[in-house]
């Protein structure tokens, strides 16, 4: 496996993340309980039987709310287990479609928008109802902290005309979010598919329920409308929610160890396919892992500011699949499949679908398609040692990193999905829906008949 991180038991582990906790628990024997919806003892799912299933788990120092420091990332496991993982995933997905979550809300996180002050007077009149007496419950709203000082949100204003909500409307920084995510019962954002990408980010590990206004330029994750949001946030608050579950991967950088009195020379001599699925294979000394994202869209890695091609070997679990030249290969989820790899010539997938979609960009050649494969595979996308140049990873169109030759990226499913809010009504016809009306899919003028 070529890497210097331990393996151990899965089974073992305590997962943070309450879709785990559901599976590990046996929490996936729902009964029919009338309306169409699904529960254990009532017409839906409570948040306290989640909460009681889920035990956060405590960082190295103390700190709750991160996943513990000896959970197993998803490119340790094996075949059977990275297969079981996947499907238990799917089928909580597929029952959390057919019930309501209904939420013990006490602290709300809203995610605004960047560069449009609209949206940051919209951010002020949401949490201003939030914190009003009119919404009947005493919420503690969270903010971005740079709306602080911005007078299109007014927060000293805030202060003056209700000096009560100075206890209750706090701010977060990425840290706050990055590792306190169990502070947050509920995400609001306001923006475009964009702002929900962010919010993947910041929440790396655990993913609180996410109900994304539009009020952006794309609309395939932003599906309730702004106009209506007292009566769309206090329905699912007060009666629950539809919860999909995204697919996400977990992507880590490898770094390639320097031999003993290697020079560069002598690294050029070093076989990456050699080390990653040949006889230097087992060996934990090649590489190192240099840093772990978890991603909502795609990972694309492409030649950067390099004047030439870049050269990149592909794997797929334990086989060598092909070496590509082109400008980059955009890997991506689902989701990501109307992003980049659409751009790419890659094909549009449904959300619902299992699977990991890999497109060239601008392949030297007439042969290499796009290819699809499901969600079970481990992918390896590196640099071999003796290519011109370097190569750069992005992730989620973030944190662009330089990949030196010898360096790989791994790609294989999260266990950490993406909790999206539907609308009522579920899945549907929805994606559909977006697909015509965001990219005007098949749009064409009728043809007359001949009559």
């Amino acid at each position: 496996m070529a890497d210097q991180s331990k393996n151990s038991d899965p089974s073992d582990e305590v997962t943070a993340c309450f879709v785990h906790s559901l599976i590990a628990g046996g929490g996936l024997s729902f009964t029919k309980a009338g309306k169409g919806h699904f529960s254990k003892d009532t017409d839906v799912i409570t948040e306290s039987s989640i909460t009681d299933a889920l035990s956060i788990a405590e960082t190295e120092d103390g700190r709750p709310g991160s996943p513990p420091h000896n959970v197993v990332q998803s490119r340790h496991l094996t075949k059977k287990q990275l297969s079981d993982m996947a499907w238990n995933v799917r089928r909580l997905s597929k029952r959390l479609d057919s019930i309501r979550l209904r939420l013990n809300v006490k602290s709300i996180f809203l995610v605004t928008k960047a560069g449009d002050k609209s949206v940051v007077s919209a951010t002020r009149e949401v949490a201003q109802w939030l914190l009003s007496k009119e919404c009947g419950t005493q919420f503690v709203v969270y903010v971005e902290n740079r709306l602080e000082l911005d007078p299109g949100f007014g927060y000293e204003e805030l202060l003056q005309e209700e000096p009560s909500v100075k206890d209750r409307l706090k701010f977060w920084d990425t840290k706050l979010a990055g590792e306190q995510a169990h502070l947050f019962d509920f995400v609001i954002t306001l923006g475009g598919d964009g702002t929900v990408l962010y919010t993947s980010w910041l929440f790396q590990h655990i993913v609180p329920p996410v109900l994304s206004f539009a009020l952006g330029s794309l609309g395939f994750l932003t599906k309730f409308d702004f106009n209506d949001y007292q009566n769309i946030l206090g329905s699912a608050i007060k009666n629950g929610v539809v919860v999909s579950l995204r697919l996400r991967f977990e992507c880590t950088i490898m770094r390639s160890n320097p031999e003993p009195s290697e020079t560069s020379a002598s690294k050029k001599h070093r076989d990456l396919v050699e080390e990653l699925i040949g006889y230097e294979s087992h060996t934990t000394l090649t590489h190192r892992p240099d840093g772990v994202m978890h991603i909502l869209n795609d990972v694309v890695v492409d030649r950067g500011p390099n004047p030439t091609m870049s050269s990149i070997e592909l794997f797929g679990g334990d086989e060598h699949f092909t070496t590509l030249l082109a400008d980059g290969v955009c890997i991506a989820t689902p989701t990501g499949s109307t992003a980049y790899n659409m751009a790419a010539g890659g094909s549009l997938s449904h959300p619902d679908n299992p699977v990991i979609l890999i497109t060239a960009i601008c392949a030297h050649t007439l042969s290499f398609r796009p290819i699809i494969l499901p969600d079970t595979v481990v992918l390896r996308v590196g640099v071999p040692y003796d290519a011109r140049t370097s190569s750069w990873a992005s992730f989620d169109g973030r944190q662009r990193v330089e990949l030196l030759p010898g360096d790989y990226v791994t790609v294989s499913a999260s266990r950490y999905p993406f909790a999206n809010v539907l609308p009522r009504g579920g899945r549907g016809d929805d994606w559909m829906h977006s697909l015509s009306k965001t990219l005007n899919w098949n749009s064409r003028q009728r043809q007359k008949s001949l009559s």
